[in-house]
């Protein structure tokens, strides 16, 4: 374990934290990559065992998301798993409000970026030696049914689906494979809203139960440590209480 690597965006709170710990917690080395410089280091200030590099990325630019792997690479020379984390919303619109700016604000992070981590980590898996790697996507519940007023996150989140199907397909031949983890109200500054409430198909708000963010870690960490021959292929994490099953 001790010479294992993982590169995760969106490190610098949230699923994102609680992941690089669990994975550092296990002797992983981990390259942290989000926005905020302080927020990364503060992780890496929280991780035991492992050994970690704070990389500030915004992983809506490739030049920035080819930085994030080459310094991976420089400072611990290949990259054994990548948890694709880091995603964004806008506020609980109507589709008919919905504009073009809000559309392509979502789509450059829940998408766009998945695409070029995914890609450079892909790369860097097929051309290294020993060869192979995993990467797992962040998608969601969403990837399954929609929240009122949720166009793009949701339609990105169903794309996240399809990403994952080609990765675990094309990297076959290169003993990469590729998972996704759909997580449902995990307790982070992303979803504090449902303290207060959050609009239901029925039109009325209500209150959501959330789950400790650290079992969503775990399960990464779970994800992350079977040997390559072996694939969580899709799984769903979620708080017991909140409306999913029978959402609607």
């Amino acid at each position: 374990m001790a010479d294992r690597v993982a590169v995760i965006t969106g490190a610098g709170s949230g699923i994102g934290r609680a992941s690089a710990l669990a994975l550092l917690a296990g002797g992983w080395s981990v390259a942290l990559a989000g926005r905020r410089k302080e927020a990364l280091e503060e992780t890496a200030g929280m991780g035991t065992a492992g050994h970690s590099l704070a990389v500030p990325t915004d992983v809506t630019e490739p030049e920035q998301v080819a930085a994030l792997f080459a310094a991976t690479r420089e400072k611990f020379g290949r990259v054994d798993m990548l948890f694709n984390n880091a995603g964004g919303n806008v506020p609980s619109t109507n589709f008919g409000d919905f504009t073009w700016e809000m559309w392509t604000k979502v789509v450059a992070v829940n998408l766009n970026a998945m695409f070029l981590c995914a890609n450079a980590a892909f790369r860097m898996m097929r051309d290294q030696n020993p060869q192979g790697g995993r990467i797992i996507n962040n998608g969601s519940i969403s990837a399954h049914v929609p929240r009122p007023g949720s166009a793009a996150y949701t339609t990105t989140k169903h794309a996240v689906t399809g990403l994952t199907k080609s990765i675990a397909l094309d990297g076959r031949q290169y003993d990469i494979c590729s998972g996704q983890i759909d997580i449902g109200n995990a307790a982070t500054p992303m979803t504090a809203r449902s303290t207060n409430g959050q609009m239901q198909p029925y039109g009325q708000m209500a209150v959501e139960a959330r789950m400790d963010v650290n079992h969503v870690g775990a399960q990464v960490a779970f994800m992350a440590n079977l040997p390559l021959e072996s694939n969580v292929q899709f799984v769903t994490i979620m708080a017991t209480k909140m409306p999913f099953i029978g959402r609607g």
